[in-house]
Formats: structure tokens, C-alpha cells, sequence
């Protein structure tokens, strides 16, 4: 199995994990703060991180600025990233947020083609357009149900939160295969958890345990295991392999794939339009993993 194939396979698994986590943080997020709650989660990941750290620390010294390249990273992708998706949504619904998340993938070409990270070509442009227009008739009717005049602030957030995710996914790449994805994934996240650090509301003081119920630790070791450590690992070992653009638009399958795990354990109802949504997000996907014949286009995500 070449590392293409398995790369493809990475990308899909981190954003059905994505849309898991969904349903986690959705069961934990009354008992919190929705920055705590990001705050806690990527602490776990660093530690299940701390284990393997010396076999993930890279034989070659790591010039200085590398670490400040990792650190501004990791302080958009796991800091300004959850911090403006969990605001946005005390301004809109869950199903506009859906949609301004869903331009991840459409800010990702646009920024990988001004940056010459990227060529833009009719398969990336299909790709995205289809991908988006999945997220857009499944979430679009119930994103037009909008009250009250805060909606453009949550918005702004939701897309600036959806732009920094397009920066990280471009800018990290040769980070990612100078010093190895997993490596760079857990020092950035550690980056994050400073970041956040200063927006948590610690009460009564920085070393208290949190409180949770049962069911919301479960959710919470869940978020920072699995949705933390294991996810992002994923993600960014598939960004070492694929182009930007290729590797996010997996993440259209993140609330497409949380109305499913609703269907399956919380019995919602399995709806026309959500079928229709996932075959639009599915053949996205397809269109942008179609081989190219021309040797020119072999090259261009190099």
C-alpha cells in the first residue's frame, strides 16, 4: 500500500473522528467553558504525547527558528482555531457554523495559489465546489434561520477560525517533512496550550481538577485521546504526504459524518437531503483524488 493511498486513508479517518468529536463536545460543553474545554482537551493530547517525545525528537538540531515557525503554528491551529469556532457558535447556529467551517477547504486553494503552494486546476476547483455544495444543501436551510443581530460577529469567527486552519494546512507541510508530522504535531499543540492558557477561567486556581460528571470526563478523555493526540496525528501525517488542498477537504465529512453518528446512536432520522449532501461531499473527494496523467500536473503539488 503506497504512502499516497494510506496518506488518503489518514486524511478520511481524522475527519471522521472530526465529526465524532463533534458529538463529545456537544455531551461536555454545558459543564464548561467552550476555551476551557479546548484548553483541557489539548493538555491530554500533550500527554499522551510525552511517552514517545525522545523517539519523536528529531536526530538533526532544530534551528531556532523552526521552533518559532512551530509555535505560531500551533498557536493558530490549536489555539485562535477552537477558540473562534467555540465563539462563533454562541452567535449562530450549529448548521451556519457548519457551513463557515466547510470553507476550510475553499480558503485552503485560495491560499495555497496566492502563496504558489498550489496550481489551480479544473479537478481542485470541481473537488472543492462539490465538497462545499454538500455542506451547503444539507446545513443551508437551517443556517438561514437566523435571529437577532450578532450573526455577522459569529460569522467573522467562524471564518477566521476557517482561515487559520487554511494557514496551518499550507504553511506547515515543510515543517511537517523536514522534522516528521508527529514531532511537529506535539510541540505545536503544546504551543496551543500556552496560547489558550491565558483565556481559561482556572476556578478556583491553575491546579484544581476541573469538574466534571462521569459522563463528561469520558467525554473529555475522548476529546484529548482520540480527538486530541490520535486525530491531529492523523491529519498531519496525511499533510506530509498530500498537498494542502487534497488533505482538507476531507474535513467536509466532519458534520456530515456527526449527523450520521446522530442517526446511528442517538436515532435521529436518516433524511434525503443528508444522503444527497454525502454523495455531493464523496464525489468531491473522488474529484480531487483523480490520477493525473500529464507530467506537469504530477508536479504541481510538489
Amino acid at each position: 500500500m503506497n504512502k499516497s493511498l494510506l496518506a488518503n486513508l489518514a486524511a478520511a479517518a481524522a475527519a471522521l473522528s472530526a465529526g465524532a468529536c463533534v458529538v463529545a463536545t456537544r455531551l461536555v460543553v454545558g459543564e464548561t467553558d467552550p476555551v476551557s474545554l479546548a484548553f483541557y482537551r489539548y493538555v491530554i493530547g500533550v500527554i499522551c504525547f510525552l511517552p514517545v517525545l525522545p523517539f519523536l525528537w528529531p536526530a538533526s538540531r532544530i534551528r531556532l527558528g523552526d521552533y518559532a515557525k512551530i509555535a505560531a503554528l500551533g498557536a493558530l491551529f490549536f489555539g485562535l482555531f477552537p477558540w473562534a469556532f467555540n465563539a462563533s457558535l454562541q452567535y449562530i447556529p450549529a448548521a451556519r457554523g457548519a457551513i463557515g467551517l466547510a470553507t476550510i477547504p475553499v480558503q485552503t486553494l485560495i491560499v495555497a495559489v496566492i502563496f504558489g503552494r498550489e496550481k489551480l486546476t479544473p479537478n481542485k476547483i470541481i473537488s472543492v465546489g462539490l465538497a462545499f455544495a454538500g455542506i451547503a444543501l444539507v446545513f443551508g436551510p437551517e443556517a438561514m434561520k437566523v435571529s437577532g443581530s450578532d450573526y455577522m460577529l459569529g460569522d467573522g469567527l467562524m471564518l477566521l477560525g476557517a482561515f487559520s486552519a487554511a494557514i496551518y494546512s499550507v504553511f506547515s507541510r515543510a515543517t511537517l517533512g523536514a522534522h516528521g508530522p508527529l514531532f511537529v504535531t506535539a510541540l505545536a499543540m503544546a504551543f496551543g496550550v500556552l496560547a489558550l492558557a491565558p483565556l481559561v477561567q482556572f476556578e478556583p486556581g491553575i491546579f484544581q481538577i476541573p469538574q466534571f460528571t462521569h459522563e463528561g470526563w469520558i467525554a473529555v478523555l475522548f476529546l484529548g485521546t482520540f480527538g486530541g493526540a490520535l486525530q491531529f496525528s492523523l491529519f498531519t501525517w496525511a499533510l506530509r504526504w498530500l498537498p494542502p488542498t487534497r488533505t482538507v477537504i476531507y474535513l467536509t465529512l466532519n458534520p456530515i459524518s456527526a449527523m450520521l453518528l446522530a442517526v446511528l446512536l442517538l436515532n435521529e432520522s436518516l433524511t434525503l437531503v443528508l444522503v444527497a449532501g454525502l454523495a455531493l461531499v464523496l464525489a468531491g473527494i473522488f474529484a480531487g483524488n483523480i490520477p493525473r496523467t500529464s507530467s506537469n500536473l504530477a508536479r504541481q503539488d510538489t
